[in-house]
């Protein structure tokens, strides 16, 4: 499938021959309104289409917002501002951590497989619909209005993992900081830690005694555990209150966000070349010096070597979907708001390609990285058995990382550094994305607020609710709310968009945008998998995870009652926006329909849907309405109907 000349023009053959082919300006290109002459609106326009008329209003209104909406200040910024958005924790942390709970290499094949059928199709799916319409993640389903809640639902997932992830980043910033003292603080047992405390750092006399059956804690769980989160043993008695050095590196966090953020997309495309490649130059040096540690190449294999019979268990197929699907980001607004800025040409169908198999790149190269530290690691300790050597948790990055940094015997600071600097920048760059779509949100509502204050905002905002999980208790409120109101919320939302573009919308309206769009044709692995597998395989995840429920657990603490009551009630006002946005659509619908067309009616797309630009939306009504007249000669069963929808 090859992208078309776009900027010399692309001649749609749906205007060959047709008796308005000679006055038509060329669907899909990137012209300046005086470029190669202005063609004249066909006069067939104001006879044929009555009914928008009475809506110009609203079209005028989306030109003037379109005219002030800012844009990438070139393609590459885009393609970087999504890479620093998709490649984050979730590549670096999360998956090899995944993998060695799944088997290593077993894990592989259900997540390129599950990539192929979820990841790509849907992320090329999301930025085609923000840089079709130019919307951000709530207007955007001006495409079905009644279901404009699903931007809604996502905008508050968003809000709430963006709160959380700034906090990551102040732990990481913590770290970073005490990685230039002489002796790297988690490296040691403190007294008051007693005997069930191990030194992470190496001792020149250690030699591992096999037979030793006393489990013992190494001291940077210890030190994560007690000195970093001051964690409590229960929340029964309340969270606590914040630490004052956190509260410090969240505000520095918020403070770099901001910065970032401060003139939108404009300014924080700049920063997007240093957030997407400056990891992959600390990568670089830790992957060459994970390969030439005694005991690495072990770990490698482990990693790559598929176990065949793993393919049959459903966990590491459920792993592999969630793994993708909050790895790339998709589903929760963030693609669908950077595509937004988009000049209307942009070959996004390269670039949804770079950034999906740049992502699985990255995820693969960490996962050698920390394979190979994980041979070393098991090397060390005279033993086979690499998953035994480390211990899994939302503490991953903050226990078993610094545990291996502290065991090299070379200059430990010197890739403590690094790595915590890695994931820094890592993280800053996903929560610019989170942040960026909330401030595109509320920029869309009220366009008259300008956006440093928007930004200062929700700056101020995530600060003061970030406090809450640098408690002695966070950790405790960033698991309920990490399930309750963002997972859960944005796994259920994820199946209601799929629904609504692909079978409200209809597979074959976004393939025929694309068409108009970037003047290429859709193949049939992406219908297929928009259409059929994409949704199915997320309903099929969401119904495993709603028959393996069990009460959401802290390490060993059961969250009391009421705590649970709260959480699906977070869901349930997640996932609620889809009615609470609905019926107001509805209202506002022609008040001589019945309910039940006015209902029908708000399914429809609103008359100004479509490109932002006044002379190419009304090409592109004109492109709809002879499609729509060429498709009334068509079978109507219903058979046919989903079979045009999927193929037509």
């Amino acid at each position: 499938m090859e992208q078309g000349s776009n900027n010399n023009g692309y001649l749609n053959p749906a205007f060959a021959g047709s008796l308005n082919a000679s006055t038509i300006s060329i669907p899909g290109a990137y012209k300046t309104q005086t470029e190669g002459g202005a063609t004249p609106t066909p006069k067939e326009v104001s006879t044929e289409r009555k009914a928008s008329e009475a809506q110009e209003p609203n079209v005028s209104a989306d030109e003037e917002q379109g005219k002030q909406r800012d844009g990438w200040n070139n393609d590459i910024e885009f393609l970087m501002s999504c890479i620093a958005l998709s490649v984050g924790l979730g590549n670096v942390w999360r998956f090899p951590f995944i993998a060695l709970e799944n088997g290593g290499g077993a894990f592989l094949i259900p997540y390129l497989i599950v990539l192929l059928l979820v990841g790509k199709p849907v992320y090329y799916l999301e930025m085609l619909m923000g840089q079709f319409s130019s919307r951000g993640s709530v207007k955007v389903y001006d495409f079905v209005p009644i279901m404009r809640g699903i931007g809604y639902g996502q905008v508050l997932a968003t809000g709430i993992v963006t709160t959380y992830y700034a906090t990551l980043m102040a732990l990481t910033l913590r770290y970073f900081v005490e990685s230039f003292y002489p002796t790297l603080p988690w490296s040691y047992c403190r007294e008051e830690w007693g005997s069930s405390c191990l030194d992470s750092a190496p001792h020149q006399e250690s030699v591992v005694n096999g037979n030793q059956s006393t489990v013992r804690t190494t001291s940077a769980e210890f030190y994560f555990t007690n000195i970093i989160l001051r964690e409590k043993a229960s929340i029964d008695d309340g969270i606590g209150y914040p630490s004052w050095s956190l509260s410090l590196t969240l505000a520095v966090a918020w403070l770099i966000i901001a910065g970032i953020m401060f003139r939108g997309v404009k300014s924080s495309g700049k920063a997007s070349y240093f957030l997407a490649l400056f990891p992959y130059l600390v990568m670089l040096i830790l992957l060459v010096r994970a390969l030439t540690l005694p005991g690495a190449s072990d770990g490698v294999l482990y990693f790559l070597k598929p176990q065949w019979h793993k393919l049959l268990e459903p966990q590491v197929w459920y792993a592999a979907v969630t793994q993708v699907f909050f790895s790339l980001a998709i589903c929760f607004g963030n693609i669908i708001m950077y595509a937004s800025y988009n000049r209307f040409g942009q070959n996004i169908y390269r670039d949804a390609n770079i950034v999906t198999t740049l992502d699985t790149f990255t995820s693969l190269l960490s996962g050698i990285i920390i394979f190979g530290i994980l041979g070393n690691l098991a090397y060390e300790n005279n033993t086979t058995d690499i998953s035994s050597v480390v211990n899994g948790g939302p503490g991953l990055a903050f226990i078993s990382y610094p545990d291996a940094i502290a065991k090299f015997k070379v200059l430990p600071q010197v890739f403590s550094v690094l790595f915590f600097l890695m994931l820094f920048v890592l993280g800053i760059g996903s929560n610019v994305g989170m942040v960026s779509c909330l401030t595109t949100v509320l920029k869309d509502q009220f366009t008259q607020i300008k956006q440093w204050h928007i930004v200062v905002f929700i700056s101020i905002v995530g600060y003061l609710l970030g406090l809450l999980y640098i408690t002695p208790g966070g950790q405790y409120v960033l698991n309920l709310l990490d399930f309750f109101g963002a997972t859960f919320v944005a796994l259920v939302l994820a199946i209601f968009e799929l629904l609504a573009i692909g079978w409200v919308y209809g597979v074959k309206r976004v393939c025929r945008d694309v068409e108009f769009m970037l003047g290429i044709k859709t193949s049939i692995y992406y219908r297929i998998c928009w259409a059929v597998i994409t949704p199915l395989l997320m309903f099929a995840i969401l119904v495993y995870m709603l028959a393996l429920y069990e009460p959401l657990k802290y390490k060993d603490y059961t969250y009391q009652s009421g705590v649970y009551v709260f959480g699906w009630c977070l869901s349930a006002f997640g996932v609620g926006q889809l009615l609470f946005w609905a019926v107001p659509v509805v209202r506002r619908q022609p008040a001589e329909l019945g309910l039940w067309q006015r209902i029908r009616k708000a399914f429809e797309p609103l008359p100004n849907w479509g490109p932002a630009d006044p002379n190419t939306l009304k090409r592109y009504q004109l492109y709809v309405e002879q499609a729509n007249a060429s498709a009334m000669f068509q079978r109507s069963g219903i058979w046919h109907k989903i079979y045009d929808n999927i193929f037509g």
